[in-house]
């Protein structure tokens, strides 16, 4: 194979991966693996860090509509993105429950290096579920939300902590937005199956997007990414609207060694925040989420939609997996 073919070799597999393929030579025998990924430098994210920000936000108590621990959690949010010198944007909102209860929510958007015309865009869902619904005791009562919310409320945070305090910072702008009422949709023995009934809040701020004329280049929505035994495979909406960027941030996961987290496997599709985000606003947006292999396919771990979702579930090296792919994709941009 000539030069011009190998060069136009290389381009392709470039392409095709994303432009993040990680390049590695095995040799056998004594020899060990030598890797030749190429990383770019980046901060450490600190999961004791993004830890606290978790038992932060269960302290305050489930964090369910209408609650004065939502309102409580709420304030707080937005007076620490601020600390952190983020520009900050509440929308308040009201949405019916699939039983036609009224609810009142508040998205929460915050920006980093606002200025920058590139931005990439990370989303979590800051509300607790309502009822333990899979649970065989207190199934009417709320659960802590650990994982299912807090964490990637907790991950955001560090990142923005770390991008605020650090010296070297990214050439793109990053954007966070805290969803309010994605966990209240129907019960899970529930007959009518109706995916609307979830994620309100993501479907009103893609309606009526904040800031006005906002378009970031993609998005990454984080939605239980830090329990223990924690398996991140190929999300099924995600792989429908952008099968690219999920391979490519696979791809740097494996880079840094998190491929025994970061699954080369496809799962089942979610209706779930970026749902919406894909199809009413019209921005690509990929689902970290955590699903567990079973059987030959996939289902939520035995915690899901449980009082288990507690801070006993939420893992430190699972944290800094997820907090630390993401920074070396933010940097990479």
């Amino acid at each position: 194979m000539n030069r011009s073919r190998i060069a136009l070799f290389l381009l392709v597999i470039f392409v095709l991966t994303g432009g993040y393929y990680g390049y590695q030579s095995l040799q056998t025998g004594s020899q060990e693996t030598v890797s030749t990924a190429t990383l770019v430098p980046t901060p450490d994210f600190a999961a004791d860090s993004a830890y606290a920000f978790i038992a932060k936000q269960v302290a305050f108590g489930p964090r369910v509509p209408n609650s004065p621990a939502q309102k409580a959690c709420g304030d707080w949010l937005v007076t620490k993105m601020k600390s952190y010198g983020l520009t900050v944007t509440t929308q308040e909102f009201s949405a019916n429950r699939y039983d036609g209860k009224a609810l009142k929510g508040t998205n929460i958007f915050a920006s980093f290096n606002p200025s920058a015309a590139k931005r990439i865009l990370l989303a979590a869902h800051w509300d607790s579920r309502s009822i333990a619904d899979k649970d065989q005791v207190r199934k009417d009562e709320p659960i802590d939300a650990a994982n299912d919310g807090a964490s990637g409320v907790g991950v955001m945070i560090e990142i923005a902590r770390v991008l605020a305090e650090t010296k070297n910072k990214p050439n793109v702008g990053v954007d966070f937005v805290f969803f309010d009422l994605e966990d209240h949709g129907e019960p899970h023995d529930s007959p009518a199956g109706n995916p609307a009934s979830w994620a309100l809040g993501s479907q009103y701020w893609s309606a009526n997007i904040i800031p006005a004329g906002y378009r970031p280049y993609y998005g990454i929505l984080l939605d239980m990414v830090g329990a223990k035994g924690a398996k991140f495979p190929h999300e099924g909406t995600s792989m429908q609207y952008a099968p690219g960027l999920v391979r490519s941030i696979w791809s740097t996961a494996s880079d840094l060694g998190y491929s025994d987290l970061f699954l080369d496997a496809d799962a089942f599709g979610i209706s779930d925040d970026h749902t919406a985000v894909n199809e009413v606003a019209k921005i690509q947006m990929i689902d970290i989420i955590d699903l567990r292999p079973v059987n030959g396919g996939f289902e939520f771990g035995s915690y899901h939609h449980t009082h288990q979702d507690n801070l006993a579930n939420i893992d430190k090296s699972t944290l800094k997996a997820v907090g630390q792919t993401l920074l070396q994709v933010l940097y990479r941009e």
